[in-house]
This record gives C-alpha cells, sequence and structure tokens, in this order.
C-alpha cells in the first residue's frame, strides 16, 4: 500500500486528484463509487455518505444506509474501501446509523442521473400528501408524462415502488420519499 505522503506527490507521477487535499480528493474518489444497484448514480449523489474523515495516515468513511436491513450496504463499504486504498495506510468505510438517510440528500445531479437510468427520483420531501390525488408522485423518466400509475408499491428493495407510465407505455420504478 502507497503512504498517503508519497500518493500525495505530484511528483511520484499519481492522478493530479491525490496532488490535491486528501479530503477533497477522497471526495472526488467517492464519485467513482456507484450503488451496486443502480451503477449511473454514485454514492455521492445518492446521498449515502454522511461523513469523510481524514488523519495523518487515517481515512474514514461513514455511509449512511438507505434502510436498514439494505442488502447493498455492504457492497458499497467494500468498494468504497477499494477505491480508497492507497489513499493511506488505514483506510476504513463504516456504516452508520448516526442520522437516518433521507430523500432528501440525493443531489440534484442525482436526480438527474436516475432520471436519465429509467428510475424516477423521488418526490420533494415537502410533497403536500392533500394533493395527491392531483398531482402525481412519480413523473415518467422516460417521456415526462403526469400520466402514471402505481403498480406495486413494493418494489425490488424497500426504498422503489414500480409505475406504470399510460403514454410511453413503460413501465419504471420510482425512489419513494423517505
Amino acid at each position: 500500500m502507497v503512504s498517503g505522503m508519497r500518493a500525495l506527490d505530484p511528483a511520484a507521477g499519481v492522478p493530479a486528484s491525490l496532488a490535491m487535499p486528501l479530503e477533497q480528493a477522497v471526495w472526488a474518489a467517492l464519485e467513482d463509487v456507484h450503488d451496486p444497484e443502480i451503477p449511473a448514480i454514485s454514492v455521492v449523489d445518492l446521498g449515502v455518505v454522511r461523513r469523510v474523515d481524514v488523519a495523518p495516515g487515517r481515512v474514514r468513511v461513514e455511509l449512511l444506509p438507505t434502510f436498514v436491513g439494505c442488502p447493498a450496504v455492504d457492497l458499497m463499504r467494500r468498494a468504497v474501501e477499494e477505491r480508497l486504498d492507497g489513499f493511506a495506510p488505514d483506510v476504513e468505510a463504516v456504516i452508520s446509523f448516526a442520522e437516518p438517510w433521507t430523500s432528501e440528500r440525493i443531489t440534484l445531479e442525482g436526480h438527474r442521473r436516475l432520471r436519465e437510468s429509467g428510475f424516477g427520483p423521488p418526490a420533494p420531501a415537502a410533497y403536500d400528501e392533500r394533493l395527491l390525488p392531483l398531482l402525481p408522485v412519480a413523473p415518467c423518466p422516460y417521456c415526462g408524462s403526469l400520466d402514471t400509475t402505481i403498480e406495486n408499491a413494493f418494489g425490488p428493495t424497500l426504498c422503489r415502488a414500480i409505475y406504470h407510465c399510460s403514454t410511453c407505455r413503460q413501465p419504471f420504478e420510482q425512489f419513494k420519499t423517505v
């Protein structure tokens, strides 16, 4: 394993991202770690990275599961540790329940990437449920139609539901607002 000092030495021929301050380099590298279930979105844009702590010879990343029992969280933890290998002699990714993950943590870029890959991003948490009959919860990510219906509130994971668009006739998954 390369020491943190050598990894940050621009003369050693390392990538430019490693020549920046360590915490900034770690955040940049985490953009390369994608959700195992939805490879179009990074763990940063999904909002599961709670905190990055750096110290001499040490990098620690806290990850928030999207829900308790999320089957992808251990894969994410390992992928983070593998991606950050070489940033410091001691690299650790830990699962944290210090605060709950909410769909508000998904970045605007994350919303865009979800739509582009055929997933409906979650509605804003401030969505007024009294307007539910008037406004659809899930605009179609393919055609933008508001003529969608829920097919199954229990999608492939607890954080998603399955919808159908009457306009383009495509099924799609919608992230639930949490």
